[in-house]
């Protein structure tokens, strides 16, 4: 059927939601789908898990999770805590000039946002990625801020190569992304928290993209089969 004018007419939402995309209940989480009783659990490659990979400012994050999600066998969504909060133009609180209450309300709504888009994804049958660097020792708005805004399924892994190949990729960086020698440092020191933390940590600093994606795969399926706690 076509309106007047020759455009098409959209179809009527589905009332059941079997054909249709889900409706995200306001403020509840929503897990990742898990597989029927008595069927085996699923591997990485087709489960649906939402993946948060933690890590210091060069870890080659968002590289990786791209990669990783554009490669999976079942509908994979990339959400970048980093480009969600440089969508913030005219008043955006640049890291580069410092941590004050300006840049910390930025980034704590683009976390929500973030949540809220994953949360989104997992609702209508589609996996997700999130990538930011969450330090240990502030658990508050750290893990317990991304469990609290995606849910209780949420799989964290952690990418903790060597400070000199962290160094060197943020060389290799420009704009708001480039972080000075001492802030990489710096987070970079206080990434090493994570070691003791029971959760899985992959040192990509002498594996390529493709070869980090599969040990994150692996991560995956061992956090599937036998949890982290966290």
């Amino acid at each position: 059927m076509r309106q007047a004018g020759g455009m098409p007419t959209p179809p009527p939402v589905p009332l059941d939601g079997g054909t249709g995309y889900v409706q995200l209940p306001p403020g509840q989480m929503v897990p990742a789908p898990a597989p029927a009783p008595g069927t085996a659990m699923p591997d990485a490659h087709h489960a649906g898990v939402a993946v948060l990979l933690i890590g210091p400012a060069g870890a080659g994050k968002t590289t990786v999770a791209r990669y990783w999600a554009q490669r999976r066998q079942v509908p994979t969504a990339h959400i970048s805590l980093d480009d969600v909060r440089e969508w913030v133009r005219a008043g955006f609180a640049d890291p580069r000039r410092g941590w004050d209450d300006r840049s910390e309300a930025q980034y704590r709504l683009a976390r929500r946002t973030c949540g809220f888009a994953a949360r989104n994804f997992l609702a209508n049958g589609i996996s997700c990625i999130l990538d930011d660097a969450v330090f240990p020792d502030r658990p508050a708005v750290g893990l317990g801020g991304w469990k609290r805004h995606v849910g209780p399924g949420l799989i964290p892994v952690v990418l903790l190569p060597g400070l000199d190949v962290v160094l060197e990729r943020n060389a290799e960086r420009s704009g708001t992304r480039r972080l000075s020698d001492e802030e990489v440092a710096t987070i970079h020191g206080r990434m090493a928290g994570w070691y003791g933390s029971g959760l899985p940590i992959i040192d990509n600093s002498r594996h390529d993209v493709a070869s980090t994606a599969r040990m994150l795969d692996d991560a995956v399926s061992r956090s599937l089969t036998s949890p982290p706690q966290w």
